[in-house]
């Protein structure tokens, strides 16, 4: 993945290729052209998660900060005696030693480098964007954030719950916090485990700077890879079948798939007109499954990267807003989808019958309309059940629904927009979270609220009232305030 060069620094990469520039190029900001760059070539294997060689380059202090056991990495107004120009650069005709594992840097790329350590390697973060996080350093909070994400492991014991710069793996019953795997990415929008549970699959990023694929291995809770991609969050990921591929969508359109070991991307396809937000693969792994803002979910053959057909029908109104999310069935490619409309709907995967202009050809049944956009659905392990969760104003719904005849089970209310919701694998329990920040662990038969808990640990915060002027934990009750 590249980064646009702006002309300016082109220029300067001209002289590289021994051309004199027309002009002084512009200064090069470390913030919105270095950082992006090294983010985009080598933050997968040089981040605080995941530092090989003890070398770490997101963050200005990481790269610049003084006493490493190494060679300097950058010398402030001295390219030449920077050991990171000269790893990307290569000698003698040679190939670059880095990145490792990926495309060398183009001539325009090292010349923002080069000139950005000429001008003194001046760090023009805002202070907004210099926090850096580890496993050791994590997010403190006095506040929950909003729940984007929630995925129980394949044998129930660890419910990986979404937080800031962080995934916090929870024991199912939410009684303890089994770890922390703390990424560059701010915001997490999506979080599964691989079919063997041995790895978990994060999407996220940090909105309108770059979009980040994270692979944990839960065990150990060490980052095995991280995949950057385009400049805005990464939606919707999802895992094949045999574990060997990783699926994603982002708002350039696009949905990629990669594979999980190592890391190198198979798909790119851009049949949507708009976000993609939902992914899934088919039962045999051959065809993915994707949803957008567009109004359409759409079918993609992988082996060719080929779109093959819109599964929604394609006449106009048909479907009256963005598609959200999207679950297939455990043992049937069926799908089940929810968005805008508020009203889930099972359809078949697979075309039977030619498209006829006006068909719905493909829509199995709709399922009783939700209050607001529906935000989540999932089949339990069985295929029996499905269960939705949906966001209007300040209120939220969960509901189960029975997949066989389309009937209703029960809907519970929550305060708070309820933005995902998951079945243990067992199919008792279903965990749902959103705005409020806490997740409700509901009995799967009745909807009853059998417990809840804060997504992430909170720190105390003093509170000063005239009856009772105590240290406290800010209180979560169903809105999570």
């Amino acid at each position: 993945m590249r980064f646009a060069i702006p002309a300016a620094v082109l220029l300067l990469g001209c002289a590289v290729a021994g051309q004199e520039p027309a002009e002084k190029p512009d200064e090069v900001s470390f913030f919105a052209d270095v950082q992006p760059l090294l983010r985009a070539a080598c933050a997968g294997c040089h981040q605080a998660a995941k530092a090989e060689g003890d070398v770490v380059l997101v963050g200005h202090g990481a790269i610049v900060s003084e006493g490493q056991d190494r060679d300097a990495l950058v010398v402030p107004g001295d390219p030449d005696a920077s050991l990171l120009i000269q790893v990307v650069s290569g000698e003698d005709g040679e190939d670059p030693a880095m990145p490792e594992d990926g495309d060398p840097l183009t001539a325009s790329e090292v010349a923002v480098l080069r000139q950005w350590i000429a001008e003194g390697a001046i760090d023009d973060s805002p202070a907004s964007a210099t926090a850096a996080y580890t496993v050791d350093r994590p997010p403190v909070y006095e506040r929950a954030p909003v729940v984007t994400s929630l995925a129980f492991s394949p044998d129930g014991e660890a419910l990986a719950v979404s937080g800031y710069h962080e995934v916090l793996l929870h024991s199912a019953d939410g009684g303890e916090i089994l770890g922390r795997l703390v990424g560059q990415a701010e915001r997490i929008e999506s979080v599964s485990f691989s079919p063997d549970g041995r790895s978990l699959a994060v999407a996220g990023g940090a909105p309108g700077r770059f979009g980040e694929l994270q692979l944990w291995n839960v065990a150990k809770q060490q980052l095995r890879h991280s995949v950057t991609a385009t400049n805005d969050s990464l939606f919707g990921v999802s895992w094949s079948p045999d574990g060997k591929l990783v699926a994603f969508g982002a708002t350039d359109t696009a949905s990629r798939a990669v594979v999980a070991a190592p890391r190198a991307e198979v798909l790119y396809q851009s049949a949507h007109d708009d976000w993609v937000l939902d992914t899934v693969f088919s039962v045999d792994g051959s065809h993915l499954v994707t949803v957008s803002r567009d109004r359409s979910m759409k079918l993609i053959l992988v082996a060719a990267q080929q779109f093959i057909d819109n599964i929604t029908s394609i006449t106009p109104g048909a479907l009256r807003g963005g598609l959200m999310t999207v679950d297939r069935h455990p043992s049937r490619d069926e799908l089940v989808v929810g968005g805008a409309d508020g009203e889930p709907s099972l359809f078949r995967m697979y075309r039977e019958k030619d498209r006829k202009i006006g068909d719905d050809y493909n829509r199995i049944r709709r399922f009783e309309r939700m209050d607001g956009r529906v935000t989540a659905v999932e089949f339990d392990r069985a295929g029996a059940r499905v269960v939705a969760g949906s966001s209007h104003l300040s209120a939220g719904q969960v509901r189960m629904y029975s997949v066989e005849d389309g009937q209703t089970l029960w809907t519970r209310e929550l305060a708070g927009g309820v933005y995902t919701c998951a079945f243990r694998p067992d199919g008792a329990v279903v965990a749902a979270a959103g705005f409020g920040g806490v997740v409700h662990l509901l009995d799967a038969a009745t909807g009853e609220v059998q417990s809840k808990f804060s997504a992430v640990p909170l720190r105390r915060v003093r509170t000063v009232n005239a009856a009772d002027a105590t240290l406290r934990a800010p209180a979560t009750g169903e809105d999570g305030s």
